[in-house]
């Protein structure tokens, strides 16, 4: 008995001290910033809640800064963002810790969205991996290269939910799922700042768009969002609290409404929910001239408008300005409190403390690190990973793919041999002549026994409006001097002498992203013209299909022969591609984000409600759920995706029938390379309410696996179902559990599964 007391007393005092050294930094932490707030005036407090951008760089609305490096001087701003590169960050925060009255060093932040100087694969490609490792691994890289050059804060994991393909910014989420997208976002967090922001290879991450942001009406960018709160827990907010809860350092607010108020304002998204259901401690900035932009909503005048948005929780406002030149203002006329303005700048200075910018202000600014890190050898080898890793394979008729180092091959389409296009959207550091295009690709992995044949063969578009819209940050859409009709002969000439056709087609990089909404998302006019032509000359046809959204490619899918969908897929884009056509690497992407028959199905998702009259199947009944001119079910469902090898999936087994609320059951399955090549497959379980409260969705993902399998081999994958993957939000918001009847689904995508049941009881 003395023996185990002693030890207990031990347990104790380790757990005493534990603490004690956790508690430690905050303390020191808070001693510092409340020294450091006495000293300010409460211009300076305010100052600290500006973030400014200089101009020159890409920016995302109309409006850039002006006299900035005065206002930096008399400590009105907080942090910049726009300013790229090592030199240029160091000058600006020389400015801030030598002239500024305290010396208070600025936040330094930017677009990182899927890479920064080396550019890798459109975050809706590196969600299609399935592979979590592999995405933290992306934002590791990336943060790497980022804070070699300056930087320290990254506008990113945007998590936003999208089931509308039309929304331009898709591109930059991981799709349709709420789980899934849950998993990413904790990745991508967890790789841009590690396990803390104490390194100088960290970057701090801002969680966007809070909130629903992807669910705009319409698909129309910067359009109204109207939802109700179960839908909200349900589908929408997971991935944002994923990120909170992996310890994300910033949030950014979003420009729409939720409940009829802009989400830069709204105290029950900001305060209520974020702060004191969450937990957050970090601080949240605007979207770019979000404040002022409430002013559109209805909201009231600037000084009314920053008020608001203070008073709803928002630490940041980005360019517009409002909070610099009113908050003293509205303090004066007691529209706002001296507590609200201290809690936003605590919060700010705390982030910048946290990233160590007191003790060295330069930290990120390292001429060395930048020399031996930024588009390192390492990071272009891993560039061409990823890029392989994220394509899908659509169709495959009569294993056409891989194609043989052998023959002459007819290399055809607008996006074969262009480098502007392969980085994608928001590549706002990359550098696209480091790109490689498909034909140099094609080329480099091809070998010597293959004759490739190029010609462009159409333009991406013929419509000189449209191209002028694409075209802002550069020429997307370049529009041959050639007609149309002199591309098309030079195209069918070397397609008539070839074994084989690729086409690369598709979308220009800037036809997706912020303000790159489309009502019709099919592949444009020019170059299904072009297609149509290659189909005639009888030689077998493989598209290879570029795009940062899925499309509605029906005619494409029913007469190609292969179709591989790549996205945009970075600066190895070229290479990668030749990898996976010539079989170096078997293809293992599936969709995250269901691709529509027509637009008239839009949204369509797989984890869709039932209604009280379902349709069975595809065909046509009256007085059912169902289309008189298309089927219910999408061209491509969620969690599709075809290897060159095959999957066979066994016999579903649970180790029991019955779940307590106390256990778990384990769900068992033997899945099998029955092909010729070796291979990765994605092994997902879905999940079904039967009966509950609320209604509840057809399929939900609550789990996955990506294995690899080598030719012939089997491999037994088992999944732990426990009570915490049951639990929903019913109609008062309460977190829980219902006894009933559950099916379970096991399989290589969302619609061909092994199906299961038990019952959760009590």
């Amino acid at each position: 008995m003395k023996t185990k007391i002693f030890i207990a007393l031990i347990l104790c005092f380790i757990l005493t001290i534990k603490g004690y050294s956790q508690q430690q930094p905050a303390v020191t932490m808070n001693n510092f910033i409340t020294s450091l707030m006495k000293k300010m005036t409460l211009d300076e407090k305010i100052g600290q809640l500006n973030l400014l951008t200089p101009g020159g760089g890409i920016a995302t609305g109309a409006v850039v800064s002006s006299d900035v490096e005065t206002k930096i001087s008399k400590g009105q701003v907080g942090g910049l963002f726009g300013v790229i590169g090592e030199e240029k960050i160091r000058q600006a925060q020389e400015i801030a810790v030598t002239k500024s009255r305290l010396k208070i060093p600025l936040l330094f932040g930017s677009d990182v969205i899927h890479g920064y100087k080396t550019t890798f694969p459109i975050p809706l490609a590196l969600s299609c991996s399935w592979d979590m490792l592999m995405i933290e691994r992306s934002a590791r890289i990336a943060a790497t290269e980022a804070t070699a050059d300056g930087l320290n804060w990254a506008f990113s994991p945007m998590v936003d939910i999208a089931r509308d393909p039309r929304w331009g910014r898709v591109a930059e989420g991981a799709g349709e799922d709420p789980y899934l997208g849950s998993q990413i976002a904790k990745a991508m967090v967890m790789g841009y700042q590690g396990n803390g922001l104490g390194n100088d290879n960290t970057l701090m991450s801002c969680v966007k768009h809070f909130a629903l942001y992807g669910a705009v009406e319409g698909g129309r960018e910067y359009n109204t969002v109207d939802m109700s709160r179960v839908k909200m827990y349900n589908y929408y907010l997971p991935p944002y609290k994923a990120a909170v809860e992996a310890g994300t350092g910033s949030v950014m607010s979003s420009f729409n409404t939720i409940d009829n108020i802009p989400a830069t304002g709204n105290k029950w998204l900001l305060t209520d929910l974020l702060r004191k259901q969450w937990g957050f401690k970090g601080f949240v900035v605007s979207d770019y001239t979000a404040v002022n932009e409430m002013t559109e909503h209805g909201m009231g005048d600037l000084q009314t408008v920053s008020a608001l948005a203070l008073n709803a929780g928002l630490d940041m406002d980005m360019v517009g300005e409002g909070f610099l030149t009113t908050l003293k203002k509205s303090l004066q006329e007691g529209k706002v409190t001296r507590k609200q303005i201290d809690d936003a700048c605590q919060r700010i200075l705390e982030a910048k403390y946290k990233l160590g910018l007191f003790t060295d202000p330069y930290r990120y600014c390292n001429v060395e690190r930048l020399a031996r890190e930024v588009l390192s050898a390492d990071k272009r080898t891993a560039a061409r990973e990823f890029a392989e890793h994220s394509f899908v394979l659509l169709k495959n008729k009569d294993q056409l793919l891989p194609l043989k180092k052998s023959g002459t091959i007819a290399l055809i389409g607008p996006l074969a041999n262009d480098k502007s296009n392969m980085l994608g959207t928001w590549a706002v550091s990359g550098n696209s002549d480091l790109s490689i295009p498909v034909l140099e690709g094609m080329k480099n992995v091809s070998g010597n026994s293959v004759n490739i044949l190029y010609a462009k063969g159409a333009n991406i578009s013929d419509d000189t409006s449209f191209a002028k819209k694409v075209n802002v940050f550069g020429t997307r859409i370049d529009i041959d001097k050639r007609s149309p009709k002199e591309m098309m002969d030079e195209a069918l000439g070397i397609a008539n002498r070839s074994d084989v056709i690729v086409a690369v087609i598709g979308e220009a990089s800037e036809m997706t992203g912020e303000s790159s909404s489309r009502s019709q998302i099919n592949i444009p006019a020019s170059q299904l013209t072009l297609l149509k032509e290659l189909k005639k000359t009888g030689k077998p046809l493989v598209l290879v299909i570029m795009s940062g959204r899925p499309l509605t490619i029906n005619w494409e899918t029913e007469n190609a022969n292969a179709v591989l969908f790549t996205w945009h897929a970075g600066d190895e884009a070229g290479n990668a591609i030749a990898d996976v056509l010539f079989g170096n690497y078997d293809p293992s992407g599936k969709l995250t984000i269901s691709f529509p028959r027509s637009v008239g199905q839009i949204p369509v998702y797989y984890n869709h409600l039932n209604t009280g009259r379902p349709n069975p199947g595809d065909d046509f009944n009256k007085f059912h759920s169902n289309y008189l001119d298309v089927e219910n079910s999408p061209l491509f469902p969620f969690g599709y995706g075809l290897s060159y090898t095959s999957f066979q999936y066994g016999d579903l087994k649970l180790s029991s029938t019955t779940l307590k609320t106390t256990g778990t059951i384990r769900a068992s399955i033997t899945v099998t390379n029955t092909g010729n090549y070796d291979g990765e497959e994605v092994v997902q379980l879905y999940l079904r309410d039967m009966v509950a409260s609320i209604a509840r969705p057809v399929k939900e993902l609550k789990g996955f696996q990506k294995i690899f399998l080598k030719k012939g081999e089997s491999k037994l994958v088992s999944f732990t179902i426990g009570i915490e993957d049951l639990k929903f939000y019913n109609a008062a918001l309460k977190y829980v559990t219902e006894p009933g009847d559950f099916k379970l689904f096991v399989g290589g995508n969302s619609q061909e599964v092994k199906e299961g049941s038990f019952k959760l009881v009590n």
